[in-house]
């Protein structure tokens, strides 16, 4: 192959590193923003032009020859020199430039990126910005991703995070119709006598539910015939009056203001660590991950001190 690349040479090159880091041609079809077959065309190119095979293939799983992982190790580094490049070039720019990737909770999406991420796009129009939401753990670097939103205590140590707004508050809620029909308990224990709508986090593990009332504590693992992995579901089963959900207090506001869900145990609650955005420490930050840092934190901080 001559040592001189063409454009079609870096996208091949390029499509091929993200089918040998993800071991999948749809994840990598995703996550190029370009269709399967058009992927798998490109690889075939790729692997006539060198006349090695990269990649063996069969209908379940993807992995590289010994040719392709050492392709795909040289490349990295290559194509991380590559970016690095690029950011130090962008470091010029008056204002932001470049894409961004984003893995974020669920939650997080609407508390925090749902409210504040217009004022961002709207003061810097020539970053473009990919979101990826999901509750599932991942290593954002190893999936392309420039950062992450979770919650405290959840994120790598060796990572930096900074701090999105304060401590989140979880309660119990149920509508009316729950509460006419059941006896409101009075104490954590007689949840295990009610529906509760239990959740499964990113982990794979179900929510036990925490309560704390003047230095009191109180763990609850309830037991019911529902459990979700989605918060929006488990507030919309509570609002049709299928039992009793635990959840930010944040994200049910408006159905506590409307009456539609009403406040579970009111002077039992708890709270954990606020949200974090977190990136890895040994990459040069992207001009656009620091002015979106610095909008999140201006905006909700704004909020926090409207609401006092």
């Amino acid at each position: 192959m001559s040592t001189k690349l063409s454009k079609k040479d870096l996208s091949n090159l390029n499509a091929f590193c993200s089918v040998e880091r993800l071991r999948s041609f749809t994840q990598a079809a995703n996550e190029l923003g370009i269709t399967t077959s058009a992927l798998s065309h490109s690889i075939k190119n790729l692997e006539q032009r060198l006349g090695v095979k990269l990649l063996n293939r069969t209908s379940r799983t993807v992995a590289p020859t010994d040719a392709g992982a050492n392709l795909a190790r040289r490349l990295e580094i290559g194509f991380k020199e590559i970016g690095l490049a690029l950011n130090d070039v962008n470091q010029y720019r008056d204002r932001p430039f470049g894409k961004l990737r984003l893995s974020v909770l669920t939650d997080s999406a609407r508390l925090i990126l749902g409210k504040y991420l217009p004022r961002f796009l709207s003061e810097y129009p020539d970053v473009e910005l990919e979101v990826s939401v999901d509750d599932h753990m991942m290593d954002i670097v190893g999936e392309g991703y420039d950062a992450g939103i979770r919650f405290g205590g959840t994120v790598p140590e060796d990572f930096v995070a900074a701090k999105l707004g304060t401590e989140l508050k979880w309660v119990t809620v149920a509508s009316p119709k729950y509460l006419f029909e059941h006896p409101a308990p009075d104490t954590p224990e007689d949840l295990y006598q009610h529906v509760c709508i239990r959740l499964r986090n990113g982990r794979g593990e179900v929510f036990k539910w925490d309560f704390e009332r003047n230095g009191e504590q109180r763990i609850i693992d309830p037991r019911s015939n529902i459990c979700v992995n989605e918060t929006a579901l488990s507030i919309e089963l509570s609002l049709a009056g299928t039992g009793i959900t635990y959840c930010l207090e944040e994200l049910i506001k408006p159905y506590l203001k409307s009456g539609e869900l009403v406040l579970v145990l009111p002077d039992w609650c708890t709270f954990e660590p606020p949200m974090f955005l977190y990136y890895p420490g040994h990459r040069q930050v992207p001009q656009g991950l620091r002015e979106l840092i610095a909008t999140l934190r201006e905006e909700i901080d704004f909020d926090i001190a409207s609401s006092l």
